[in-house]
């Protein structure tokens, strides 16, 4: 593999894709019942990846720009603080990568509402997903900064992005739906938190003031447990009241691996101990996602 090939990949960040993808696999079958297109299952999935990128790289830039990329850091060195990539390169890519998702998330539109009048809403919704996506580090008054990213990606992560590629799916809106949204929407919190548990001392010397700082590490971990409680609470509310066979309480089988991360995540004390259960939480969240998927299949 090039070395040009190594860095790129590098700043993909691919162990951030499945927790993307959550959201989506989780919506469209939660429609699955009533109405599937695999096309607009497989737009969703692509728009949602192009999306993902385009906030690592991103991040990249605008937390190196602004020197929150440091030898302070804990977690896993960007491209451009690792001088794999530079800045033009970075923001070339990240101009491509918002052409990329203009044409999937048109085209997702298009195939899934034709032109309606909801069209230019979702096509509204996608271009604040692309603004929200650059402005979580970039440029001045980036909401990451002031506190503001776990509201963005509750939302984006999770309500959006369930009740969106529902709504793609079968053209209505399903208030049991949103407790799904939510579910999703609190783990992936649950991930961001702990990125930032891991980075608080760094990211308070760069004045990076995320919810961490501002609170500080022992609330940090209520708030995680909120989170992960809040998150199964809202699952099981929406399986009571939806499922109409066994089957579809398989995502259930993995609620006990939530608690036990929680627990874990509890007693850590060395930040650095906090990066692993990143990527638990994530697997664990898109391992919900498709045990929900098979429930609905399987019904």
């Amino acid at each position: 593999m090039s070395t040009k090939l190594s860095a790129w990949l590098h700043a993909f960040r691919l162990r951030t894709l499945p927790l993307a993808l959550s959201s989506i696999i989780t919506g469209s079958f939660a429609a699955y019942t009533k109405s599937f297109n695999g096309l607009v299952f497989g737009l969703a999935i692509l728009t949602t990846l192009l999306l993902q990128i385009l906030s690592n790289l991103a991040n990249d830039f605008g937390d190196s720009e602004k020197g929150t990329d440091n030898d302070d850091r804990i977690g896993p060195k960007r491209a451009i603080q690792a001088g794999l990539l530079s800045f033009s390169e970075m923001k070339t890519a990240i101009i491509v990568n918002v052409i990329l998702c203009l044409v999937a998330g048109i085209a997702l539109i298009y195939f899934a509402l034709g032109v309606k009048p909801v069209t230019l809403f979702f096509f509204l919704l996608g271009l604040a997903a692309i603004a929200a996506a650059i402005k979580y580090t970039v440029g001045k008054g980036a909401y990451g900064y002031s506190g503001l990213g776990d509201v963005f990606v509750f939302l984006f992560f999770g309500v959006v992005g369930v009740n969106g590629s529902y709504y793609l799916q079968t053209q209505q809106f399903n208030p049991f739906v949103f407790f799904l949204g939510i579910t999703i929407g609190c783990f992936s919190a649950g991930v961001l938190n702990l990125n930032n548990m891991r980075d608080r001392e760094s990211d308070a010397k760069a004045n990076k003031n995320t919810l961490v700082v501002k609170i500080g590490s022992r609330f940090a971990k209520y708030y995680q447990s909120a989170l992960i409680l809040f998150g199964l609470g809202a699952a099981f509310y929406y399986l009571f009241y939806n499922a109409t066979a066994w089957i579809a309480y398989l995502p259930m089988l993995v609620f006990p691996v939530f608690l036990i991360l929680n627990a874990q995540i509890s007693k850590v004390e060395n930040p650095k101990a906090f990066d692993p259960f990143l990527k638990k939480l994530a697997l664990s969240t898109f391992a919900f996602s498709i045990l929900f998927a098979l429930g609905q299949v399987f019904l």
